[in-house]
This record gives structure tokens, C-alpha cells and sequence, in this order.
């Protein structure tokens, strides 16, 4: 665990936000931690109960706020995820409650949400189902931004289930449509039975990354390892979901699924070769890695013969 050194503050019992941050983002670029200067402005941020916009303008530390700031940063250092530290993570126009026991909504996924987004508002009533749900993330950015859609939010694990619950009613009471939670394996052959054949729109952000893949600490400490890890090929959850989805979908209904940036040809693979899908391609995220697949339902069949050809796109 790491320790911030004291410096007494000169003349005041104050001490400038520039200072503390200064001193913090050594700390935390010594423990490793990437972007160390912007983490150390948003947790003195945090504590000063300010923007970090506005964090250059904001009263010094008080003795009491100096000590708070600096166990922060001494958590951070020992890899403790910004957002545990903060009880919060942003994604799209939201802020999500997320701790212990949920997976942590990355920035990448957005890419996923906004497509799905924009295939919703195609339709005047969607029905629109997010699958491996953990903290709601994709399924309340598609309910905030497309109020006429009904938003199915489906998750297994108890403890996400206990995150996602808490965003859902926080979202609702703050005006946004209402989603649903079902507590469910996304994995069992009769997932969501009473809907298939009626979604026009189908999301996932799956556990993806293979089970020998060495991770950041924050994630392989932190994050639940049934939301990270997808077996030995980083597939085990995708296979099922790109069979249950096919189900699921009207025809002509749409799936878009993130992915690990190393199954940029695998997952799309999977859906070519299930044989009800058209449409198929790949789309990168803003490093210019593989990220998600998006296919469509066929409409001619249950279960065509031969896999449509896909392609490669930018998000």
C-alpha cells in the first residue's frame, strides 16, 4: 500500500489543490497508473466536491479532506478502480452506481450502445433486449435515449444483479423510461421464451477475454471474473448468445455483440456459419481494434444453408 509524504501547508491549515494533486499523480505514476495527472485531479475533485473543471478555483484541503484525498489515492495506488473509489462511472449521458461485485462499464462499449441506439430509432416501438446486462449501462443508455422503446435488461450474477436494480430505479425516478430486469443465465436454451421471434433490436457486452490472458490488476482484483472471462477461447458465453439471438429476433431484427479485440474474424465467423443471419460485419473502436459484430436476422427460414459473406467496418 502506498503512502503519500506530509507537507504541512504554509501559513494556512489549507492546502492548494494544485499541490496535493501534484504530489498524488507522483504517486500514482509510480504505482503504474495510466493518466496518473487526470486521476488525481478527479479524485481531489471528488473530495473538494467540485468539477475538475473548476478544481483550480476551489478552497484548499481542510486537514480533514487532505486525509480523505490521500487514502484515496493510496487505494488507487494499490490498483483499486478510480470508479469503486468514486462509486460511480460515467457512460454516454449517464452516471452509473457500480462497487464490488459488478463489472466496470468501459468508455469502448459506448460504441456498441450508440449503434444500438441508432438501430432503435429506426423503429417507432422497439423492443430491445440487453443481455449480460452487469450495471444496465447499455440497456439504460438505450431506454434514456430512445423513450419509446420497451428495454429488456437480462443478468445472472446476484451481486450485478444488485447494481443494475439500483441504476434502473435511480434512472426511472430521475424521468427515464423504465426498464425491465430479469435475473437469468443468458446461457440457458430457453432464455426469454415469451419473446421470441418479437426483438428488433439485441445487445451484449459478454465476459469475452480468454482464460490465459493476463489483465490489468484492476480488473483480474476487481472486476467478477463470470464478467471477464469467456473459457479457454474467450467464446464460451458467445456461442450460445449468437444461437439464442437468432431465436430472439424478428426477421430483419438486428444483434450487435462486443467482442475481444483478438475474434475481429471469429465472432463474425460464428454468425456466418449459424446460417440465420445477413448482414454480417465488424467494427472497430477508436484505437482501431476489432471491438463488436452486428448481423441481422434472415428472413428467409429458420435456418438457411451457408453463411452469408461479412465484412470488416469502422465505427
Amino acid at each position: 500500500m502506498s503512502t503519500l509524504p506530509q507537507q504541512p501547508s504554509e501559513g494556512t491549515k489549507r492546502e492548494r489543490p494544485t499541490v496535493a494533486v501534484a504530489r498524488a499523480a507522483r504517486v500514482l505514476a509510480d504505482a503504474g497508473v495510466e493518466g496518473a495527472r487526470a486521476e488525481a485531479e478527479l479524485l481531489a475533485a471528488y473530495v473538494l466536491g467540485v468539477s475538475r473543471g473548476r478544481l483550480a478555483l476551489a478552497d484548499g484541503f481542510t486537514p480533514a479532506q487532505r486525509d480523505r484525498f490521500e487514502a484515496l489515492v493510496a487505494r488507487r495506488a494499490d490498483r483499486e478502480p478510480l470508479q469503486h473509489l468514486m462509486g460511480s462511472a460515467a457512460f454516454r449521458h449517464l452516471e452509473l452506481a457500480v462497487g464490488p461485485g459488478v463489472f466496470v462499464p468501459r468508455p469502448e462499449t459506448e460504441l456498441l450502445a450508440g449503434w444500438g441506439v441508432d438501430q432503435a430509432r429506426r423503429i417507432p416501438e422497439p423492443l430491445v433486449v440487453d443481455l449480460c446486462s452487469g450495471s444496465g449501462a447499455i440497456a439504460l443508455a438505450v431506454a434514456q435515449e430512445v423513450p419509446a422503446a420497451r428495454v429488456v435488461a437480462v443478468e445472472g450474477s446476484p451481486e450485478a444483479l444488485s447494481w443494475l436494480r439500483r441504476n434502473a430505479a435511480d434512472r426511472a425516478a430521475a424521468g427515464d423510461r423504465p426498464i425491465e430486469v430479469v435475473a437469468a443465465d443468458v446461457t440457458v436454451p430457453d432464455l426469454l421464451a415469451d419473446l421470441a421471434g418479437r426483438v428488433d433490436v439485441l445487445l451484449c457486452n459478454p465476459p469475452y477475454v480468454p482464460a490465459d490472458v493476463a489483465v490489468p490488476p484492476e480488473v483480474g482484483r476487481h472486476d467478477p471474473a463470470n464478467a471477464v472471462f469467456g473459457g479457454a477461447d474467450g467464446l464460451a458465453v458467445i456461442r450460445p448468445v449468437v444461437a439464442r439471438a437468432a431465436v430472439l429476433l424478428r426477421p430483419g431484427g438486428v444483434l450487435g455483440m462486443e467482442h475481444d479485440d483478438t475474434h475481429g474474424e471469429a465472432v463474425p465467423r460464428l454468425l456466418a456459419e449459424d446460417g440465420r443471419y445477413a448482414s454480417i460485419g465488424d467494427h472497430t473502436d477508436l484505437a482501431g481494434r476489432p471491438r463488436f459484430a452486428t448481423a441481422s436476422r434472415r428472413a428467409d427460414g429458420p435456418h438457411a444453408t451457408g453463411g452469408p459473406a461479412w465484412q470488416t467496418a469502422s465505427s
